[in-house]
């Protein structure tokens, strides 16, 4: 004998599996916001380029270390590309010879110092070291920029126009 269902019941029970569906996805996404993830950090130091090829006029991309490479004097400097402000990519502009955060207006000279913006300090910075003339980059190791209220170290004007209007 089949035994029939009233509207009441059917609407009842359809409401209690539909918010069961929802609770379960509720768990499954708070689940997967929460758990633990492995980090973004690239597990060790990189092998850049040859020291040679890292001048005082001039800023080098290494994106497998998520940094750009720079001399000042006898020393490389490995700078990190995202911006002390709110960590948007901040790239090097070649027309003017600084960096400039494309998201806020931050910008900083070629060895990451503050010159104007949001930034509460100057670009962070990874250790270098040079092992066989090649310069290793150390991206999980962040040494924080010096604060904006810092002189700049190097007299380098801008050269040109700039990549992005200033904030």
């Amino acid at each position: 004998m089949t035994q029939e269902m009233d509207r009441r019941s059917f609407l009842s029970t359809a409401w209690k599996v539909g918010l069961g569906f929802i609770a379960v996805a509720g768990a499954w996404t708070t689940w997967d916001l929460l758990r633990p993830r492995e980090t973004a950090g690239s597990s060790g130091p990189v092998r850049t380029v040859p020291a040679a090829s890292v001048t005082t006029e001039d800023v080098v991309e290494v994106t497998a270390a998520r940094s750009y490479l720079t001399r000042e004097g006898e020393e490389v400097i490995a700078l990190s590309e995202r911006c002390p402000h709110l960590s948007c990519r901040v790239p090097f502009c070649e027309s003017s010879g600084q960096f400039e955060c494309p998201c806020h207006g931050s910008f900083f000279n070629r060895i990451g110092e503050y010159r104007a913006g949001p930034s509460p300090r100057g670009m962070d910075r990874h250790p270098t070291e040079i092992v066989d003339g090649i310069v290793v980059v150390d991206p999980d190791v962040v040494v924080e920029g010096a604060p904006k209220s810092e002189a700049e170290t190097i007299n380098e004007p801008v050269r040109g126009p700039s990549c992005v209007e200033e904030a």
